[in-house]
């Protein structure tokens, strides 16, 4: 059933997005800030664990680090080395003491070991990834029983004029290094295919309902 709405894709490949956010980093806070600025303030605040540590997959410049609750402990990823070195320096500008690493990392193949973090955070992180269900499969793998996947993202209009957009816009998808269709189906028949995953909350985020917020619980 999962496989279906994954075949429908855009085809993307981990050397187009490494190309992307390379011409990105310089002006990707600029360009991008605002616009996904509530989407990383609510997935913050649904992954902060004070006492516990957090992964957050996609961390790119890192403009998520300072909106989480300051007794979280953090390790951010990301596949852009461009991109991590400016989070890098917002940690350090920031004194982000409670940030405890940030690496280059594939998303679909996460150095880390089963069941280490008490949540695991991906803003923006799934219409960028080759594979959204791999992706999905290595964050419930390091994510704890009880612990949560926060995932924003953008999820693709059906019909309309927007819908014919992203279409045009999705053609291009490996110059802009994600896609911009992205069926819901993509996260809900991988929640249903799984005993250990049960979505907890779906919401719209402003601006103007462009992405979704969503909580999957890792069950014991």
């Amino acid at each position: 059933m999962g496989a279906q709405p994954q075949q429908a894709l855009a085809p993307i490949e981990n050397a187009h997005v490494e190309a992307a956010y390379a011409r990105w980093a310089p002006v990707y806070d600029f360009t991008f800030e605002l616009v996904m600025r509530q989407g990383r303030r609510a997935a913050a605040a649904a992954a902060s664990r004070p006492g516990g540590t957090v992964l957050d997959v996609g961390v790119g410049t890192g403009l998520e680090l300072p909106m989480f609750e300051p007794g979280t402990r953090l390790v951010g990823v990301d596949l852009s080395e461009p991109m991590l070195k400016r989070a890098a320096a917002r940690v350090r500008r920031g004194k982000l003491i409670n940030v405890d690493g940030l690496a280059v990392m594939d998303a679909m193949r996460l150095a880390f070991s089963d069941s280490c973090f008490d949540a695991a955070v991906a803003p923006y992180v799934l219409t960028v990834v080759p594979d959204p269900a791999a992706t999905l499969d290595e964050l419930m793998r390091v994510v704890k029983p009880g612990g949560e996947i926060v995932l924003v993202n953008h999820v693709g209009a059906e019909s309309g004029p927007i819908a014919a957009i992203e279409a045009w816009l999705g053609r291009r998808s490996a110059a802009l290094g994600w896609r911009p269709q992205f069926p819901w189906a993509i996260i809900a028949d991988w929640i249903a295919a799984r005993s250990n995953a049960r979505l907890v909350e779906r919401r719209a985020i402003a601006p103007l309902g462009l992405f979704t917020l969503a909580r999957i619980l890792r069950t014991a």
